[in-house]
């Protein structure tokens, strides 16, 4: 029986030697954990815990623009390895996924059509350790957020009571996004956020194992200095499977150059482990927000939160999100308005007198004993209260009501939560892209780039439906843009508003930290100073160590020489 047809293949193989390649891996990997992408039957959107491995569930270009040949599921290291061999033998294009819930961002499609996606999720799942005494864990890619949060509670190191007496029984939080279904190690090497105090995933991480483009298996940090358990008589292990060092998830750096920046958001490696740092229980947890009355006042808020930031008054990554993203989860588009047009000011006052919230709502936590949660919150709400109309809440005095902080009020002490889910459907047929640029914490800058992303949203056609995410100096601005996937015109109207506030806030010197496929390659060119040198020093690193360009070409806007001399930039 013939095999079926792949419905893209990448560019320059043919039928022939992709077979020979899909043979390949398939003689390592069974049959079972090889599937070829050969219908449209193949490409349902599915749902964000049920997600697609051969193309992106909220297309913003046409479906099959960034559509896998084929998914390949690997059990373990070395069958990484193999697939990584014969890629190099084949020159057949690979593209690593955790899970593929990077949704807004492209999921797990490829950015070079025809790639095979190789999910590491399904059964690279092991949560390899938790270590109480140096609080962390060493986790492979399909590890998600829930999972390792279940493993704690199994382990008795955590409850999910908000009984004091048993938190006080706590030993280790985590930190965790938005969504609990994603995978720990994807979301970090992406430089994803979360809301505890230890909200920088990746300065959170200590040690990377990862399969070099060559296929060779490398560890960084300390983790390159080989455990003595390693060289034991008793250790019959393949090199995957040895002991790190036990400072392998302590310290970080190790000796020489750092190399675990090269492995970020990049296609320079596969990582097969990571260490993540956990949150010692804090002794106390006490959620709140406070709502800010005018969308003016953002800028009178942020100039508010930076010293309260810095001196580490605000322990936690906090939120300043506007009324719309709360009012997507508490409702759908329809509930407030029959207007198909955008949202005027006077309906966003409308939204936020309904549901007791400001334009802007600053959700945030207070965490250690009630001695030091109280001096805090003196000096917060002192502050906040220069604010005209300003109000403030505990979940306490929410209770029996619907409001977001009962679930922000989970997600900061670190417990999964799946309520996010609920804005994506303020359109329907719901889909969203994310528009991630950074602003500086400074009320001026903040406001110009609010009313910016408001003003482009507006003409366009769509809500402004923001969050300012604030980290210690900085504040990630993310601009969900939700759109009807099922319309053509409103795919269209999405993508052309990306690529307008792209420019318009490069041009203001506002570069996105994060991006969906359809638009690396255009931020990876406003990163353009002295000509576009850290650009051809990424292509230069990765012509070195990826000489056969088999590894995520266009991954962050890097292509390999191969598919540069192919044409294969920027065309979507």
């Amino acid at each position: 029986m013939a095999p079926p047809r792949p419905l893209a293949l990448p560019p320059g193989i043919t039928e022939s030697v992709f077979y020979k390649f899909i043979d390949s891996i398939t003689e390592a990997l069974g049959s079972y954990n090889v599937d070829i992408v050969s219908s449209v039957d193949d490409l349902p959107d599915g749902s964000y815990l049920e997600q697609p491995f051969s193309h992106d569930a909220f297309n913003i270009v046409s479906k099959d623009a960034l559509i896998a040949s084929a998914v390949a599921f690997p059990r373990h290291v070395d069958d990484v390895q193999h697939i990584v061999r014969a890629a190099n033998e084949f020159g057949v294009p690979l593209w690593p996924t955790s899970l593929g819930r990077n949704m807004g961002y492209g999921g797990a499609a490829p950015r070079l059509r025809g790639s095979v996606v190789l999910n590491l999720g399904k059964h690279m799942n092991r949560i390899l350790e938790v270590n109480v005494e140096g609080a962390y864990a060493l986790v492979e890619p399909g590890v998600t957020f829930e999972q390792l949060h279940e493993h704690l509670v199994e382990h008795g190191l955590r409850s999910e009571s908000d009984d004091p007496e048993e938190k006080k029984k706590d030993r280790l939080w985590m930190d965790l996004p938005d969504l609990g279904g994603g995978s720990v190690l994807g979301n970090t090497l992406d430089r994803g956020v979360g809301y505890t105090i230890y909200g920088d995933h990746w300065m959170c991480h200590s040690g990377l194992e990862v399969v070099l483009p060559s296929g060779e298996l490398m560890r960084t940090g300390m983790g390159a200095m080989p455990s003595p358990k390693a060289t034991s008589r008793f250790w019959h292990g393949k090199p995957h499977e040895q002991p790190g060092n036990e400072c392998w998830q302590l310290f970080p750096y190790g000796f020489g150059p750092y190399n675990d920046g090269l492995f970020s958001q990049s296609n320079l490696g596969i990582v097969t482990k990571m260490g993540m740092t956990l949150m010692p229980a804090p002794g106390g947890y006490q959620s709140y927000l406070i709502t800010i009355p005018k969308g003016e006042d953002l800028a009178r808020a942020v100039e508010i939160i930076r010293p309260l930031r810095l001196q580490m008054i605000i322990q936690n990554v906090p939120t300043l999100r506007h009324v719309l993203i709360d009012a997507g989860i508490l409702g759908k588009r329809s509930d407030y308005t029959l207007n198909d047009g955008p949202i005027d000011d006077a309906g966003l006052e409308a939204i936020a007198k309904r549901l007791n919230l400001g334009i802007w709502n600053f959700y945030g936590a207070l965490y250690g004993p009630e001695f030091i949660r109280s001096a805090h919150w003196s000096a917060i709400k002192s502050a906040f209260s220069a604010i005209p109309g300003v109000q403030f809440f505990f979940p306490e005095d929410l209770r029996g009501q619907a409001s977001v902080l009962h679930n922000r009020h989970r997600v900061l002490q670190g417990l999964p939560s799946f309520e996010e889910l609920k804005w994506i459907d303020w359109r329907p047929n719901g889909a969203h892209v994310g528009f991630s640029p950074v602003s500086r914490l400074n009320g001026d800058d903040a406001l110009r780039q609010y009313e910016l992303a408001r003003r482009h949203c507006r003409e366009k056609g769509f809500d402004y439906m923001g969050t300012f995410t604030v980290g210690m100096r900085e504040m990630h601005h993310i601009v969900e843009i939700v759109f009807n996937r099922r319309s053509a015109p409103a795919r269209d109207a999405a993508h052309s508003l990306m690529r307008e506030l792209i420019d318009e806030c490069a041009a203001n010197g506002w570069g996105e930290y994060r991006t969906h496929l359809a638009f690396m390659d255009q931020i990876a060119g406003t990163y353009n100073f002295n000509g576009g040198i850290q650009g051809r020093f990424n292509e230069t690193l990765k012509d070195a160590l990826d000489p056969n360009g088999i590894l995520a070409p266009g991954k962050s806007g890097v292509w390999p020489r191969r598919w540069r001399e192919a044409g294969c930039r920027g065309k979507l």
